[in-house]
């Protein structure tokens, strides 16, 4: 059973930085493709960032490039969502997504994720 816990979402001024951790257990998630996606009110979850575990190759939202950083610690198997210069349109609800390599379908897709994490709110006040 895999499972995904976030933590380090708050509240945080217009240029701050936050740090999210996702816990990944269950699996042995070398073979997995991981990311974050985030969601507002009314709106569909929207890819912001994505890493594949093996090799730590990355890929980011036009919308976050240059402030996010996607990374992952194997010893803790934890991913990371490192968010510097952050805006007020960075506010959301941030989901970690795990799913296999081998999945056929678009990895910047969030319906081709199988695997969740809870959320974990993120405000940037203006």
């Amino acid at each position: 059973q895999v499972q995904l816990v976030e933590s380090g979402g708050g509240l945080v001024q217009a240029g701050g930085s936050l740090r999210l951790s996702c816990a990944a257990s269950g699996r042995t998630f070398s073979s997995y493709l991981m990311a974050w996606f985030r969601q507002t009110p009314g709106k569909e979850r929207e890819f912001v960032a994505r890493i594949t575990w093996n090799d730590g190759i990355t890929s980011y939202a036009d919308s976050v490039k240059g402030r996010f950083t996607i990374s992952r610690d194997n010893a803790k198997n934890t991913v990371y969502l490192q968010m510097n210069s952050l805006k007020p349109e960075d506010t959301a609800v941030y989901y970690c997504a795990a799913r296999p390599l081998v999945y056929s379908g678009s990895g910047y897709a969030a319906v081709n994720y199988p695997y969740w994490g809870q959320g974990t709110q993120v405000t940037g006040s203006s």
